[in-house]
């Protein structure tokens, strides 16, 4: 009964990690199909096609400009704490901001 329950306890912590790896990588994406999209909006020939890359390219676009924002946001808590001279807090958020600066550019 045990083996069995770690069987399953290992399955799912497999696929948890794997759904988190996927997630990932489209957030890290975003301005890379952003341009994707809008450069097959600009090649297309047709009205449909076209509409259908360009709200493609712009729900990327929009997120990569969230993430940029956030990063800001990130950064000028990270001043902020500085300033203060609270290093813990203003090294978490800075590494915050990396995080975001990555997830908007598609490293």
């Amino acid at each position: 009964m045990k083996f069995t329950n770690m069987k399953l306890t290992g399955l799912f912590a497999g696929i948890i990690l794997a759904l988190c790896s996927l997630g990932a990588y489209a957030a890290e994406n975003h301005v890379a199909q952003a341009q994707k999209h809008a450069k097959a909006a600009a090649k297309a020939s047709d009205a449909k096609e076209i509409v259908q890359h360009a709200e493609q390219a712009r729900i990327h676009a929009k997120t990569a400009d969230e993430h940029l924002d956030a990063g800001i946001t990130s950064l000028d808590n990270a001043i902020s704490q500085g300033k203060q001279g609270n290093a813990d807090m203003a090294k978490k958020a800075a590494e915050e901001a990396v995080t975001h600066l990555k997830a908007s550019e598609g490293d």
